[in-house]
Formats: C-alpha cells, sequence, structure tokens
C-alpha cells in the first residue's frame, strides 16, 4: 500500500498540477508503485494467492492504459515508459 504522500509526489512529478491524478500517466505511475510493492509482498508470502489475484488485476489495469497511450498519444506513451522503465 502507497502511503498519501507517496501518491502526492507521484501526482506531482508526472501531472500537470497537484490535483491531476487523472491524467493517464499519472495513473500508470501509481499502479507501478502499486504493482511494486506487492511484488515484494509476494516474494516473502508465496501462497498469498489473493494479493496475486489483485496484482494480475493491476498489471492488466496498467496495459490498458499503456495500450490507451500508444494507441493515441504515442510521444506520452515512450516518455512515460521511459521515465519509468518498463521496456528493456
Amino acid at each position: 500500500m502507497i502511503s498519501k504522500e507517496q501518491k502526492a509526489e507521484i501526482v506531482a512529478k508526472y501531472g500537470e498540477n497537484t490535483n491531476d491524478s487523472g491524467k493517464s500517466e499519472v495513473q500508470i505511475a501509481i499502479l507501478t508503485a502499486r504493482i511494486s510493492d506487492i511484488t515484494k509482498h509476494l516474494s516473502t508470502k508465496k501462497k498469498d494467492n489473493h494479493s496475486r489475484r489483485g496484482l494480475i488485476m493491476l498489471v492488466s489495469k496498467r496495459r490498458k492504459l499503456l495500450d490507451y497511450l500508444k494507441k493515441n498519444h504515442i510521444e506520452r506513451y515512450r516518455a512515460i515508459v521511459a521515465a519509468l522503465g518498463l521496456r528493456k
């Protein structure tokens, strides 16, 4: 679980202002933070299947947002992928 301060920091970094949490880049960055948090949790709790299902849902939601950006705003897609280091 990410804290309010971490979420506000992500919104400030990727949004245009501090209240811009609906922008696709902000949503992708928040999902990425949550995904990394749950991944750390699952590395120690291997049998936590409920959290694993939640992780899969978050990854698919992030994938859908990335597909939207790639389809409609390729420059923004490339920028967010480079900033978050999602592709190799």
